[in-house]
């Protein structure tokens, strides 16, 4: 019954997404899309944050010089790799606890996708699985990968999400939750590939234009996908996934493209970024210390209403700490092209700078392996940059 009544709500918004698109005399439609890594909550980056205690914290200076970039995609999603419980304490590492205005301000700086399947999902337990799912899509998130109960599941899973012509499957699992075990009725989604295959299955029957699979896995600091990871992402694209994005390893791995043969002789374009590392985080353990912003682009042929994965690009970002005249911290993700060339940007010092520049060198020596290229970005206007600081 509750597959049928999926179903049924998957038409009804199907129905509805068709009114509302505007007619568009070309016969591409496209959609951009970008993903980031961990989401991280360190307690220093809790205190850092902190305006009252307990009580107001202040992350948009975290993504201040993204936020143009990422408002520009037209969908922009994050592994939120903490839990919001919604009430102190708040804490870093083992178990993340982090205030609500986390979430406030990804959503803010233009985030519109939280996917919270990772090994820290069960941090605060069941109420804290039911809090995290509740605050984010209270923020206009949208939310996958753990759900209040099983029957939430069912109804909203896969994730559909309707935007332009496009209609988009996402589905996102770990490969587990740090031994803290899942408390009924709350459910996480953890790697299982008999109820994966299944989920691709109720996928491919929902009838998207492409499946986008978000994946928690990996061997952590390790440059280099494991075969586990190979094997996984092969039988995920033999399943109908056209996108893999990678979380967990907290370094960055390879971006790969694939060209599979299809019935019809035709060869069909996959991508895997099997770890984008960190996006924002406290971590200092070698390659920690930055991650990737991955772009793609979508395309639909409005003819024949075929839809593919188009061009790829990635840039590497750094996590600056600023500290003010009074030793104060505030926590900064750096698009590493728009400043690297300048003197002292954004008030680093000079062992500041060339560490940035030291990570931003062994990722692209890295990456040059592989099948994706680097997009280069200019810095934000000063004022632009002013205006952020002082919301």
């Amino acid at each position: 019954m509750l597959i049928y009544l999926r179903i049924l709500l998957i038409g009804s918004f199907l129905f509805l997404s068709q009114i509302s698109v505007a007619q568009t005399t070309d016969s591409t439609a496209r959609l951009q899309l970008l993903f980031v890594g961990d989401v991280m909550g360190h307690g220093p980056q809790i205190r850092s944050a902190e305006v009252v205690r307990n009580e107001s914290y202040d992350y948009l200076p975290c993504f201040q010089y993204l936020r143009p970039q990422i408002e520009a995609a037209d969908l922009a999603i994050a592994n939120l790799e903490v839990t919001l419980p919604g009430e102190p304490p708040y804490q870093g590492y083992p178990q993340f606890r982090s205030p609500d205005d986390l979430a406030r301000a990804l959503r803010l700086s233009g985030f519109d996708m939280l996917v919270t399947a990772n090994n820290h999902s069960n941090d605060a337990g069941k109420k804290g699985v039911i809090k995290t799912v509740e605050t984010v899509k209270d923020y206009g998130f949208y939310q996958t990968g753990t759900f209040r109960n099983a029957e939430e599941r069912e109804l909203f899973y896969p994730l559909i999400v309707y935007k332009n012509e496009f209609k988009l499957a996402f589905l996102n699992y770990t490969y587990g939750t740090n031994g803290l075990s899942t408390k009924p009725p709350t459910v996480v989604n953890e790697i299982d590939t008999m109820q994966m295959r299944a989920d691709m299955q109720m996928a491919q029957m929902l009838q998207p234009d492409l499946i986008i699979v978000l994946m928690h896995w990996g061997l952590e600091y390790q440059l280099n996908e494991s075969k586990t990871q190979n094997r996984l992402a092969d039988s995920l694209f033999a399943w109908g996934a056209d996108l893999i994005v990678g979380s967990h390893p907290h370094v960055v791995q390879p971006i790969k493209e694939h060209h599979l043969l299809q019935a019809d002789s035709s060869h069909k374009k996959v991508v895997v970024a099997y770890s984008l590392g960190n996006f924002i985080s406290n971590q200092t353990k070698p390659n920690t210390d930055g991650g990737l912003v991955f772009e793609i682009e979508l395309l639909k042929d409005l003819h024949t209403q075929r839809a593919s994965l188009g061009e790829h690009q990635y840039w590497p970002v750094w996590r600056y700490i600023h500290k003010n005249k009074k030793g104060r911290p505030t926590y900064h993700v750096v698009p590493i092209s728009a400043y690297e060339k300048q003197d002292n940007p954004l008030g680093m010092t000079d062992r500041q700078q060339q560490t940035m520049q030291r990570f931003a060198d062994r990722t692209r020596r890295h990456l040059a392996k592989f099948d994706s290229s680097e997009r280069l970005l200019e810095a934000m206007p000063s004022s632009t940059t002013k205006s952020v600081k002082e919301q």
